[in-house]
């Protein structure tokens, strides 16, 4: 019989995974891909100007922002993170804060975008903060590369791993709440080139790794590299095929 999970214990669980970033920021932006031209297109209101990303990490969707020639304010919370976003877009403003308390005056975004990050954030308290930081109409939009499940030696990869991987915590459905106003999704499908080492850096930049004790990661990166060894003499490449779950919302 499975024995109850004890919240006090979940919720310092998900608070040292949120915490854990840090400590591989440099992984994280050498394997996390960035996310396809659609799935921005989908998830930015028309005309928008001034857009603020929420949970930039090293700054993989930041990026593709300022490529639009948009205006671009990012938020952070982890401080490894920062210092590696600083040194790949210096000059770009970042600033330190969560979803949950952000450091922006009211009415001073046209969009807020959170790449691989809303499931981190408290809805009930983040909604209406950034609801606040949002011009009257602005829109949230939510974002998530995953791998696509429905390729089978993918679902095979998975079930051999410890965790789900955060990036699909409630990225299927993902609570938003007042004010906002119902949640729209679309998914966007495509294929990344990678190396195996391009996929063991990838199991390594997942919160769920990172946290693992020495020996149990060990265990977990030779899995993986079995793995993708043995996809890559069958098929003669190894292409990771990816889901960009998107969602959006607007203020009434």
């Amino acid at each position: 019989m499975d024995l109850p999970v004890d919240p006090d214990q979940r919720r310092a669980q998900r608070a040292a995974q949120a915490r854990s970033f840090g400590a591989a920021a440099d992984v994280y932006e050498r394997a996390r891909p960035s996310y396809p031209a659609e799935a921005l297109d989908w998830v930015l209101p028309p005309g928008a100007r001034r857009v603020l990303d929420l949970g930039a990490g090293t700054g993989k969707l930041t990026r593709l922002l300022l490529a639009r020639g948009l205006d671009v304010v990012a938020v952070e919370p982890t401080a490894g993170m920062r210092e590696q976003f600083a040194a790949v877009l210096p000059g770009v403003t970042l600033l330190e804060g969560t979803g949950e308390d952000l450091p922006l005056p009211s009415s001073s975004v046209d969009a807020v975008v959170a790449g691989q990050s809303w499931h981190w954030v408290d809805p009930d308290r983040a909604a209406p903060e950034v609801a606040r930081v949002l011009r009257p109409g602005g829109w949230l939009g939510l974002l998530w590369n995953v791998r696509d499940p429905s390729v089978d030696w993918v679902a095979q990869l998975d079930r051999t791993l410890p965790g789900p991987g955060e990036e699909h915590l409630g990225s299927l459905a993902p609570r938003v709440g007042a004010p906002f106003g119902p949640v729209e999704r679309y998914d966007v499908r495509w294929r990344q080139p990678t190396s195996v080492e391009g996929l063991l850096d990838l199991t390594r930049s997942r919160s769920w790794v990172i946290t693992l004790d020495e020996q149990r990661r060990r265990e977990v990166l030779e899995d993986v590299r079995r793995q993708a060894e043995e996809r890559l003499r069958a098929a003669g490449e190894l292409v990771v095929p990816y889901v960009t779950r998107c969602s959006r919302t607007r203020l009434p």
